[in-house]
């Protein structure tokens, strides 16, 4: 699978299969992530990686009662420990390159058969006192990663391609 075909199968998936995900897989999508780029090579991000049943029905629970998030067999509380660096353009690193850290992980995730979906609807301060993260590391985003119940692509619903670019002017 290419970069490109791995762009048009990711979807948000909200339905996992019973089945663990094989530490290889995990491995692989964590040093994809690992790898991505990030403002002035801070790598701010941080993974915990929740595969405790009764953990991520906690997590499920703090994230506005979620349950699908809960069957996945891993979720990724996606995290930042950062000194709040705001780059010239006037945006803070870490929310962006947590993000594109993500992006790397969810592609990688797609290649290998793996579904995730992006959640920003969660109590961050429950998610910290659930899985013992530090009142100063952020939580960004949480990820579930699993196999999906249905793995293959639907036809995404996107704006056309005139309607986002701009050619040399808006």
């Amino acid at each position: 699978m290419d970069v490109c075909d791995a762009i048009a199968a990711r979807k948000s998936v909200r339905a996992y299969l019973d089945k663990p995900v094989e530490e290889e897989k995990l491995n692989a999508v964590l040093e994809a992530a690992r790898l991505a780029p990030s403002a002035s090579n801070r790598q701010e991000w941080r993974f915990v990686i929740v595969r405790e049943k009764e953990a991520r029905n906690q997590v499920a629970m703090a994230a506005g009662q979620q349950l699908f998030i809960a069957q996945a067999p891993v979720i990724i509380a996606a995290c930042a420990e950062t000194d709040g660096h705001i780059m010239t353009c006037g945006e803070p690193c870490y929310p962006i390159d947590v993000a594109i850290a993500l992006d790397h992980l969810t592609l990688r995730a797609v290649e290998l058969g793996l579904g995730t979906c992006w959640i920003g609807k969660f109590n961050a301060d429950e998610v910290k006192k659930i899985l013992g993260i530090p009142d100063e590391i952020k939580v960004v985003q949480l990820m579930p990663l699993g196999y999906p119940v249905e793995p293959d692509a639907i036809q995404k619903k996107r704006r056309a391609f005139a309607e986002i670019v701009k050619l040399d002017h808006w």
